[in-house]
């Protein structure tokens, strides 16, 4: 645990990656919600502090999710928050005399009447390592009285911020295909209805013909069959979670599609140090929505991170295989033994592996990575010699032509 450490994490790189990351999670700019209420409120009581806070940092500005501190803003320019100075280390940052701390010193929240004179953050780093915020404790006077259990518990805050913006980002999920669903249906259903009040009209003006009122009949029937099916394919849908996200397909090439991941990795296998090694056997395409398979690669890349030991090799192999181009994320770490592997991909699953450095894991990531392949034609599967073996996941994924372009 550091007192204070000066930026790091600058890079143009690691910071178009990490504003990618944070914006998934939807939470600039987001009215109040309990839980960060909540969690701003644990930090105050357990430093006894002025305030407390639960920011995020977005490209220019500093958004304040929760605030119990007398300074009442929501969001502030990136520049002058102490958080943005707290997000360049991976570790708590602690400062307990703002005024002989030579880089804050001189901030406008620290200058400012009762302003910040106490200071600690414990940041909020998404698995792949980024630091996207932090959940921090402020007071107006100098502190030399914080223990270790205090630290302790601030860091667990971050983490469990962490976890709300993941659930929070599944919900999102569900409800975004949820509405696309809706859409759909009123959509199929807008031709039916409109047939339906010309036909009353004609039955209300009473001018039929006994053949024109049974052909009328005919039609009403037909109709309200249609709206029926209409339904009745709508529930099933409804029952088939595979069937739920609106995906928007182009045509990809492979090595870029694996490129994107190793440069969000790059920073989490450093810390790690880890060697990730490429061997892409083909120069193919595939048709796939990018975002979403990014997800899938992101989380199998990820989990070889966390379930390998410091220094380890982990690799992404990828080959053209008849239709299909197959990609492999193999590690040499953890293992997983017959009953873990037929608990894979199932909704919060419980293996008996834990990962290397207590990394976060909720059990429903490799459900995820299944709900997209399956979408996108694909096929998933795993297997593992044993435990502390190691393990390889596979996916499968139709060949696409490349583009006329190329």
């Amino acid at each position: 645990m550091s007192k204070f450490n000066k930026p790091s994490n600058t890079t143009t790189e690691y910071e178009f990656q990490r504003l990618h990351k944070l914006r998934r999670y939807d939470i600039i700019d987001t009215p109040p919600e309990l839980l960060f209420d909540l969690i701003a409120e644990i930090a105050k009581v357990t430093f006894k502090a002025a305030g407390s806070f639960v920011s995020f940092i977005d490209e220019t500005q500093v958004y304040f999710k929760a605030n119990t501190s007398p300074i009442q803003v929501t969001v502030i320019k990136k520049e002058d928050s102490l958080c943005t100075v707290a997000s360049k280390s991976p570790e708590i940052t602690l400062i307990e005399d703002t005024k002989t701390c030579a880089e804050v010193k001189d901030n406008t929240y620290v200058k400012m009447e009762k302003g910040i004179r106490f200071y600690a953050a414990a940041p909020i780093t998404t698995m792949e390592g980024f630091v996207i915020g932090a959940v921090s404790v402020m007071d107006d006077k100098p502190r030399y009285d914080i223990e270790d259990d205090q630290l302790i518990v601030l860091n667990w805050l971050a983490r469990i911020t962490l976890e709300k913006l993941e659930s929070r980002l599944i919900n999102r999920i569900s409800v975004r295909a949820y509405d696309d669903r809706l859409h759909r249906l009123a959509h199929d259903m807008k031709n039916p209805a409109t047939s339906l009040i010309a036909f009353g009209q004609l039955l209300d003006k009473g001018l039929l013909s006994p053949e024109k009122f049974a052909s009328l009949g005919h039609k009403i029937e037909q109709t309200g069959r249609k709206i029926e099916q209409t339904m009745n394919n709508l529930l099933s849908e409804a029952k088939n979670e595979h069937a739920t996200i609106d995906l928007r397909f182009e045509t990809v090439k492979v090595i870029n599609l694996i490129n994107a991941v190793a440069a969000t990795f790059d920073y989490t296998l450093k810390e790690k140090q880890q060697t990730l090694k490429i061997n892409c056997q083909t120069d193919g395409y595939i048709q796939v929505d990018q975002e979403r398979i990014n997800d899938v690669f992101n989380n199998l890349l990820s989990n070889a991170i966390k379930y390998s030991h410091e220094g380890e090799t982990i690799e992404i192999n990828c080959s053209a295989e008849a239709s299909n181009i197959i990609f492999e994320f193999k590690d040499n770490g953890l293992g997983m033994t017959k009953e873990d592997i037929t608990k894979l991909f199932t909704k919060f699953a419980k293996l008996s592996s834990v990962p290397t450095a207590k990394e976060r894991s909720n059990g429903i990531g490799l459900y995820i990575v299944k709900t997209l392949v399956l979408l996108h034609g694909g096929k998933v599967w795993a297997t593992s010699a044993g435990k502390n073996l190691g393990s390889s996941f596979f996916i499968s994924l139709p060949i696409e032509s490349p583009p006329i372009s190329d």
